[in-house]
């Protein structure tokens, strides 16, 4: 049987981006907040995370595009059905069936989701993950034409030698950090309900995989230069009903690059919150982060 996992977990992951555009808006733009401070989505960082589970794990994930095979897109009750067959039940049968097969989904026990197609299902994910902040000093933004290989087929002039003009913004440097919060409770009573099998310790190693690799390993080319730059992981002993707060704002990082954790630090070592922690612990790459003032006894892990 496989090992239950059920302390709260608080943390952040880091996400550094160089002369790229880890979350651009629909207008081809990093997205920047109405006081002009970058930021990116927490679906940016779900999707590096789900990308790598499929691809490098070869895990099956449920909220992920899949194509038919005429190419277009699945709708929800056809992705559904791919996975777990056809529909056949209705009512109360249907949700309960679908509950617990989409549940059996790592994606959906962590993230959570809204089912709304042959019948409505809301299941509230054990892992929340916050919007990213950029926590570099400047948000510079720039923009560079681009051209394509190929003549504009609206060009009425077929002896025109012009081809197609484009354009691309990045950030020019951005260390975003995304907050995140774990509570295996917020899926207990679906769990219970249909009989799934709750939160695992493999679910979590997994989870710490993603978080530690997945904007690395999508590498395409607006994101090029994107790559996880570190997690920080505060395990709580089981049954604590300490709520840490936000972590975003804990984080500072100098023009240099350099990450100073001193305000994480100070408030871990009140002995408030130092006696509800079982485990610190901080992934980065020493060769090319430098990281200042770290909490006492934490755990440090090459990301």
């Amino acid at each position: 049987m496989a090992q239950q996992f059920n302390n709260r977990v608080y943390g952040f992951a880091m996400i550094k981006s160089i002369n790229s555009n880890y979350n651009a808006d629909f207008s081809g733009q990093p997205r920047k907040l109405p006081n002009g401070k970058v930021y990116a989505t927490d679906k940016a960082l779900k999707y590096s995370i789900r990308y790598y589970w499929k691809h490098a794990l070869q895990e099956n994930v449920f909220y992920f595009k899949s194509l038919t095979d005429d190419m277009s897109p699945r709708t929800l009750d056809e992705t559904y059905e791919k996975n777990f067959g056809k529909i056949t039940k209705k009512g109360n049968e249907l949700r309960k069936e679908l509950l617990k097969n989409i549940l059996s989904v790592l994606d959906v026990k962590l993230f959570g989701g809204t089912y709304a197609g042959a019948t409505n299902v809301s299941i509230h994910g054990s892992c929340q993950i916050t919007h990213g902040l950029n926590r570099f000093p400047e948000d510079v933004i720039y923009s560079e034409q681009i051209m394509s290989p190929f003549r504009n087929p609206g060009e009425k002039s077929k002896e025109s030698t012009m081809t197609t003009l484009g354009t691309q913004s990045k950030l020019e440097e951005g260390h975003y950090v995304h907050h995140l919060s774990l509570n295996p409770k917020n899926i207990e009573e679906d769990v219970e309900r249909v009989g799934a099998e709750g939160l695992t310790q493999s679910n979590i190693d997994k989870l710490k995989e993603g978080l530690r690799k997945g904007a690395s390993f999508y590498d395409s080319a607006a994101k090029a230069g994107t790559e996880n730059e570190m997690l920080f992981w505060v395990k709580l002993k089981e049954g604590s009903k300490l709520v840490m707060p936000s972590f975003i704002e804990f984080v500072d990082v100098a023009k240099n690059g350099t990450i100073d954790l001193r305000k994480i630090a100070t408030y871990l070592k009140d002995d408030a919150v130092k006696q509800e922690i079982e485990t610190l612990e901080i992934y980065y790459n020493k060769a090319v982060t430098n990281v200042i003032n770290l909490p006492e006894n934490v755990n440090f892990q090459t990301i």
